[in-house]
């Protein structure tokens, strides 16, 4: 594994108007742990964000030194903290590790090769896990494990205990767990068609109005009557 350098320096005050003039000054608070206490430090955001550029998110090995002096130690990135709105940096863990004793870090898993159930039945290829937790030496922090899914058929499943694993890394994540899987292709959705009426709806038949004669007939007719009682 590749290792980087970083300069620190020590902080002196703490609160938040403290870290308001070092990011001001350009800077950031962070704590460096793993020794006899933690120790209040800060550094510079850029460096931070060219050390894990490209890195998938695994574990970091760097070599910080307090600026102007010879101590030097080892440690990894444990922890960042990103503004929210801004995503910029707000505060960084480092944990001081010893090269011979193993720590327990995350992994990235990195899926390789096209599933013959995608190529040929045309499954998708579900990534159910990301990350697997190992131990090993600090040396040995592998940058990713590779699942390779070439064979995954429709129904099949990839789990952790089919990673390869370089020598001296130890996966503590439960074997058993489902890595990828290849599920069936999505049923194509039937549009029915609209239901076509057994008879046509019958037409309301057309009211026939009685044709009405004028008032003075009307009257007349009423003479008549009168006359022939």
């Amino acid at each position: 594994m590749e290792i980087r350098a970083l300069s620190i320096e020590k902080r002196e005050g703490s609160g938040k108007e403290a870290a308001k003039r070092l990011r001001r000054a350009g800077r950031v608070p962070a704590v460096l742990y793993g020794g006899s206490a933690p120790v209040s430090i800060t550094v510079n955001p850029k460096d931070i964000f060219r050390l894990i550029h490209g890195h998938e998110g695994g574990t970091q090995l760097v070599q910080v030194t307090f600026n102007g002096s010879s101590d030097k130690r080892m440690a990894i990135i444990r922890d960042l903290q990103l503004d929210p709105v801004s995503e910029d940096l707000v505060h960084v863990d480092l944990q001081e590790v010893a090269m011979d004793k193993p720590i327990q870090v995350t992994v990235p898993l990195r899926h390789v090769g096209d599933a013959v159930g995608v190529r040929e039945t045309k499954g998708i290829l579900e990534m159910i896990l990301r990350e697997v937790q190992v131990s090993c030496l600090p040396g040995q922090i592998p940058e990713a494990l590779t699942a390779d899914v070439s064979n995954l058929a429709i129904g099949d499943v990839f789990t952790v205990a089919q990673l390869p694993v370089p020598e001296g890394v130890r996966v503590l994540t439960d074997g058993g767990q489902a890595v990828a899987t290849v599920a069936p292709p999505p049923a194509e959705e039937v549009v029915a068609a609209p239901a076509v009426g057994v008879a046509a709806a019958t037409p309301a038949e057309p009211e026939v109005l009685t044709e009405r004669k004028p008032k003075e007939e009307e009257a007349g007719d009423k003479d008549k009557d009168a006359k022939k009682k």
